[in-house]
């Protein structure tokens, strides 16, 4: 087995009286698609963002192993680090897309480019291309209320890919779509994430969306179960 991208162990985290994690340990591979699975209030969510670094855990530790650099302990980062860190080499894509209403497509893209410090033309091209790679040339201009929730998502996975994010994390991609706009959303995530060498992590309780991942993990009251089902 080749050394894990992204490595957790005993993870844990509590929000008042609540568990929501128990103690989780986990290892996904660089270029695997995972698809964290279970229950309204079983912990997903919660592992999904502390595996991010969007939240920190009570105790464990989080491990990113770039393609390039030393290994990062994501949990020992003060919360500017960790924050450059999702900027530079983690992007996100969520159910309802938080993308903002007032810019166009290509400027929503363009814009996680920039607070890179990608130069506003240079950043502009890039997004374009992105969209258009995701089937959406020609709507560039167009304000987030003017597309589709499909068309929207796929605005977000741009952005989530445009910066040359090796980790990509998706809650609930596609929970607000229908069955046909959903699968076209996953065809354009594992395209421009496991199918460009980067990895996918997906929390869902879809078993369609699921199914798309090589490997699913099940979590049940805050602990992984130890059966993973392998696609």
């Amino acid at each position: 087995m080749s050394i894990p991208v992204l490595e957790a162990h005993a993870l844990v985290k509590s929000y008042g009286t609540t568990r929501a994690l128990a103690g989780v340990d986990l290892a996904i591979e660089r270029g695997a698609s995972v698809a964290i699975m279970g229950a309204s209030g079983s912990g997903k969510t919660t592992l999904l963002h502390v595996l991010a670094g969007i939240v920190a855990p009570d105790s464990g530790s989080v491990t990113v192993r770039p393609a390039v650099g030393a290994a990062i302990e994501l949990t020992g980062l003060a919360e500017t680090a960790r924050s450059k860190l999702r900027r530079e080499r983690l992007g996100f894509v969520f159910q309802q897309g938080l993308l903002i209403p007032e810019l166009t497509a290509v400027e929503n893209v363009a814009l996680a480019a920039m607070i890179n410090g990608t130069k506003r033309a240079d950043a502009v091209t890039l997004a374009a291309s992105w969209l258009a790679a995701l089937g959406l040339s020609g709507m560039e201009e167009r304000r987030i209320g003017e597309l589709s929730g499909g068309q929207a998502q796929r605005v977000a996975i741009a952005r989530a890919q445009v910066t040359g994010a090796e980790i990509v994390f998706a809650d609930e991609p596609t929970g607000a779509l229908d069955s046909t706009t959903s699968r076209e959303v996953m065809d354009a995530l594992l395209w421009s994430t496991t199918g460009q060498g980067r990895t996918l992590v997906v929390v869902t309780h879809d078993p369609e969306v699921a199914a798309r991942c090589a490997r699913t993990v099940a979590v049940n009251d805050g602990l992984v179960i130890p059966a993973e089902v392998e696609a």
